[in-house]
């Protein structure tokens, strides 16, 4: 069997969201699109279940992916819905919707549920992605209302720059927020991971935690808060071959690194059809049997190299910790030139294994 293991941590996942929910106050949807940003949808809400207060999906069949598996906590589908269809979906599994267009509001005026929506309705208050503009937002949660299909509206917005401290454009967001919805009754939701570390003043009646439920921060720069975080994934494999190079040597697709002195190279079950990232450049740190070193050459699509010099000890059979415990992810995804999220998402081939 390939030597390549992604170990899913759940007590770490469970305290992280924990830790995200305390730090915004109030209530949080735990973010479970993307298979969970590529841990296992069915299984972090399964042990999320007792202790969290909702989920967020991207769309439909995330959530009826998890309705399949018996999850009942309310789940809100993040993107809303793409057609009447949908709409009806929506109705029969008792899921909540963002409304942030004007096709998704007329589906729902046309509508004849058997119960009332529940309704996420998103403001474009800076973003300039996905929704209503701050003049045309108090006519439509009227028009909500006014039809009669909907029992509750909770105000939204999402933020473009919530991760950069020092920046005023979350505070410019949170102002045309606040603007828009002056006299609208009703809860809002407005931090992402980075808002709910950096922007208390965005901390409402509901936060909508994403990478930091998986223990990766969404800053680049540290926090103390942030430091409170638990990797949820550790991906490692095995050394499966070893060699000695002279100084001078090129390793691997195009030559990209050359030994400056006697290397001793270990060759790593892992590539970029599994998620590691290709970009990933030689100094990439990886950490083998405990102990950090570098990746050397470039990543191939099922393996890769990394350097054995300083590490005697170390060779067939030994443990790489790609990232994890050790080697935190956005290390890897700032050498890639990406972002932590990206990666996490992207992990395949990888024989998964659960604890806690």
């Amino acid at each position: 069997m390939r030597p390549l293991i992604a170990t899913i941590y759940l007590d770490r996942l469970r305290h992280n969201y924990l830790l995200a929910r305390r730090l915004h106050g109030g209530r949080a949807l735990a973010a479970l699109k993307a298979d969970a940003y590529g841990h296992g949808a069915v299984v972090c809400a399964k042990a999320l279940e007792s202790v969290a207060d909702g989920f967020a999906v991207a769309c439909l069949e995330e959530a009826l992916e998890l309705r399949e598996a018996g999850i009942r906590l309310p789940i809100l589908l993040l993107e809303g819905v793409f057609d009447a269809d949908e709409l009806a979906a929506v109705d029969a599994h008792d899921l909540w919707m963002v409304v942030q267009n004007a096709s998704q509001l007329a589906l729902l005026e046309a509508s004849t549920p058997k119960r009332p929506y529940g309704v996420w309705l998103k403001l474009d208050s800076g973003m300039h992605r996905v929704g209503f503009s701050p003049e045309e937002y108090a006519g439509v949660y009227a028009r909500l209302v006014a039809s009669g299909k909907v029992m509750d509206i909770v105000r939204m917005t999402h933020f473009a720059r919530a991760d950069e401290p020092g920046k005023p454009a979350t505070a410019s967001q949170i102002e045309v927020f606040d603007a828009a919805c002056r006299g609208l009754p009703g809860e809002a939701s407005l931090a992402n991971s980075a808002a709910i570390l950096l922007h208390p003043t965005a901390h409402r009646d509901w936060g909508r935690p994403g990478i930091m439920v998986y223990g990766a921060s969404p800053l680049e720069a540290g926090h103390p808060a942030a430091a409170e975080l638990q990797a949820v994934m550790t991906l490692k494999s095995r050394i499966f071959g070893v060699r000695d190079l002279p100084a001078g040597e090129a390793i691997g697709y195009g030559g990209t690194f050359v030994t400056e002195r006697q290397t001793r190279v270990g060759l790593v079950a892992c590539g970029y059809a599994d998620g590691y990232p290709r970009l990933a450049s030689s100094g990439t740190p990886v950490a083998v049997d405990g102990r950090r070193t570098r990746v050397i050459g470039r990543v191939s699509m099922d393996m890769m190299t990394v350097d054995l010099t300083d590490l005697p000890q170390s060779g067939l059979g030994s443990e790489v910790e790609l990232w994890g415990d050790i080697v935190n992810v956005n290390e890897v995804a700032a050498q890639a030139g990406t972002i932590g999220y990206e990666i996490l998402c992207n992990v395949k081939r990888a024989h998964r294994q659960i604890i806690g």
